[in-house]
């Protein structure tokens, strides 16, 4: 073997090395999938945990502060008359603001599996979600300060005893007199817009908090493009951190609609390069 054929055997051994791992992972390698390190991040990092404890903290400065001002209120739109004298309360959402439901995630992953009602409405049922650290204290310490814990989310009704469930066991408030569990559907005017159950809420109590992972836990104007909804979180800007406060949710939310413009119908490889069409890139100077 002369020394040029020596060097181009060298040369291409890197390559073949590429090409056979990559054929090997498509041959028994899992799967791309894009959920993996956003769930594997709130399974296991204590970032995660450091992240919703902090915010849950904050909380909890937040509302003795709340309790101590009777001018004080979460929803100054639909909170009329002499408020002041309201009962107070506190508003949460409940997936991924006190329920982790990271598992459901993981099995979709694991299996190659996509969202679905049914396997959702299934899973909510079984009533088998952990609780998203920090969560369980505060809404306790909420609740022994005289403050009615409620919980608007958008599972649907058809849920609403496993998800009932699944709170009381983790030790989450409930109430044995009040409804402070609203689920979508519910109401003909409980939507998967939210503004209708706050507003109920806002009828019979002094809301002083807000808790969510997704724009719409906060506001009904949380869909349109990325520099809609932008503009709207600008709008809001004294709410945030004082008596509005996000939970970290990298796995999904309207965020993530907003990147292809709402449209589910589209293939995953067109809402893929349409998200990665949306990202401000840098590379180097050639």
């Amino acid at each position: 073997m002369n020394q040029q054929s020596a060097n181009t055997i060298r040369m291409a051994a890197p390559l073949a090395a590429a090409l056979f791992m990559a054929l090997a992972g498509c041959a028994g390698g899992p799967a791309p999938d894009d959920r993996l390190n956003a769930t594997l991040w709130m399974q296991q990092a204590v970032e995660y945990k450091a992240a919703t404890d902090g915010v849950y903290a904050l909380a909890s400065i937040r509302l003795t502060e709340a309790l101590a001002d009777p001018a004080w209120t979460a929803v100054p739109d639909v909170q009329g008359g002499d408020f002041g004298d309201l009962p107070p309360a506190i508003i949460l959402d409940a997936d991924e603001t006190v329920l982790d439901n990271s598992a459901y995630q993981a099995g979709l992953i694991k299996t190659g599996g996509v969202y679905s009602s049914e396997s959702w409405n299934a899973y909510a049922n079984n009533g088998s979600a952990g609780a998203v650290p920090g969560a369980v204290a505060f809404t306790q310490a909420a609740a022994a300060s005289g403050v009615t814990v409620f919980y608007v989310t958008n599972r649907d009704a058809v849920t609403e005893q496993g998800t009932a469930n699944n709170l009381a066991a983790l030790g989450f408030p409930m109430s044995d007199t009040v409804d402070t569990l609203m689920t979508r559907n519910e109401q003909p005017d409980w939507t998967s817009r939210k503004g209708t159950r706050r507003a109920a809420v806002a009828k019979d109590y002094r809301v002083l908090l807000l808790l969510g992972d997704n724009f719409g836990d906060f506001t009904d104007d949380y869909s349109g493009s990325s520099g809609e909804r932008r503009a709207v979180y600008e709008a809001h800007s004294a709410h945030w951190g004082r008596d509005w406060l996000m939970l970290p949710n990298p796995a999904y939310g309207s965020w993530e609609a907003a990147a292809f413009g709402g449209d589910y119908a589209l293939s995953e490889k067109e809402k893929r390069r349409r998200k990665i069409d949306g990202l401000t890139g840098w590379t180097p100077d050639e």
